[in-house]
């Protein structure tokens, strides 16, 4: 399998993640939506999450279906030798950066086109500039860097290590068992932060929140940016080292 491939399969994978994780959260927080004051908003937000992982794991599988940087450090730091997928890619430098920007530019991707679906309910002046931020990407409840990250990484140490632990199938209960896993995340472990767990599904759809044309969005809270891709690269890397020890 070429790097090119890798890169679209990843492109389209996490775009496919993005478009539909950000979708739901949409739903749940824009106004005059259909998804609106429905009842139980954190469960259907967990639920759609978790199923827009599956859709994305499907889509990716002839590349391994990372769809998340963190997962690929995981692997990385899992001592493999290859990144697994239809045709096992080698892991080196090369490999490695085509994976991190296929999440990138999907995951913006994503939520522009996540954007583009909900477009009339973002230039709701009633909507406030919190929720229209909240649909792209996380904030914490409790404001506080350091306890924030230490959230990130649990979370995602349990997703990769998981994750590893499954191998990451593409086929059978694999793309299921990742689902029913970040469902289990967020109701769990997704209260405190709104459970990014992915830099790029907190970076590229944040990114996209700060380049569209979105009235009265408000900022993108650069300020907190970094927590979402720090904790999950740092979860993602301890579960990769401890699973050489464990499996």
């Amino acid at each position: 399998m070429s790097l090119g491939e890798v890169f679209v399969s990843e492109v389209i994978g996490t775009a496919m993640l993005t478009l539909l994780g950000v979708g739901v959260v949409a739903n749940v927080l824009l106004g005059k939506t259909k998804g609106r004051g429905v009842g139980s908003d954190w469960l259907l937000i967990n639920i759609g999450w978790g199923l827009a992982v599956m859709a994305g794991v499907f889509v990716a599988y002839k590349s391994g279906a990372h769809i998340n940087p963190a997962v690929t450090f995981g692997i990385l730091s899992s001592g493999a030798d290859t990144y697994g997928g239809t045709a096992d890619v080698d892991i080196d430098v090369g490999s490695t950066l085509v994976y991190l920007a296929g999440e990138m530019v999907g995951a913006f991707a994503g939520a522009v086109v996540a954007w583009a679906a909900y477009k009339q309910h973002f230039d709701d002046p009633e909507a406030s500039p919190a929720a229209k931020l909240g649909t792209f990407s996380t904030a914490p409840e409790i404001h506080n860097p350091v306890w924030n990250l230490v959230t990130e990484i649990i979370a995602t140490f349990v997703l990769v290590f998981v994750v590893l632990s499954i191998g990451l199938t593409p086929s059978g209960l694999g793309p299921l068992a990742v689902a029913l896993l970040v469902v289990g995340i967020g109701a769990s472990l997704g209260g405190p932060t709104g459970y990014a767990i992915n830099p790029a599904r907190d970076l590229g759809p944040r990114i996209a929140h700060f380049l569209l044309p979105i009235k009265g969005k408000g900022g993108s809270d650069w300020g907190y940016s970094w927590v979402p891709i720090v904790g999950p690269m740092v979860g993602g890397v301890i579960a990769g080292l401890l699973s050489q020890v464990t499996f």
